[in-house]
């Protein structure tokens, strides 16, 4: 059986299209064969669900001299990471990692190392949620910026989670 199209005989997963832009969609593992449209509809309903919503971090201008500043939170003014996940959208993570007991199961995340292909040299790094196996209580996670914000809403929020956790 030959291929049916331009791209290798990949076809869409959720559309059935053959086009040039069916491809293998996700940074760290291979998450669908997706083309263009269906991809970008597929990673924002994952990141609306894992609360990956966040805006990415600016690029600095290279002809800019002024001192480079870490991104902060616009409600607490603390540091925030700013990560890459497996889906290509941004998340905000806190900038250290706490024991899983201290962090709502839907504020987990783990930063894994991205590999060149045929390497073993880590060429940066992809924000992943924890999820299917329960880390231990000692587990170290990054939490999400959301779950260690002072914000009087963040707080709020956190608060009403590990109700819903039990």
């Amino acid at each position: 059986m030959g291929a049916t199209g331009a791209n290798d005989g990949f076809v869409c997963q959720r559309c059935g299209d053959d086009g040039p832009t069916v491809s293998e969609r996700g940074r760290i593992s291979l998450m669908a064969l997706l083309c263009e449209r269906c991809w970008k509809a597929h990673a924002d309903e994952i990141a609306i669900h894992e609360g990956a919503t966040d805006t990415p971090r600016p690029e600095p201008d290279p002809d800019d001299v002024a001192p480079y500043e870490p991104p902060r939170c616009p409600h607490c003014k603390a540091e925030v990471s700013p990560c890459l996940t497996n889906y290509d959208r941004w998340i905000h993570l806190a900038t250290r990692d706490y024991p899983a007991k201290d962090v709502p199961a839907r504020y987990r995340w783990r930063l894994m190392a991205v590999v060149a292909r045929h390497s073993s040299v880590p060429t940066g790094f992809v924000a992943v949620r924890v999820r299917g196996i329960e880390p231990l209580p000692s587990d170290l996670v990054r939490p999400a910026h959301r779950a260690v914000c002072l914000s009087p809403d963040a707080m709020d929020e956190v608060e009403q989670e590990p109700v819903s956790d039990l």
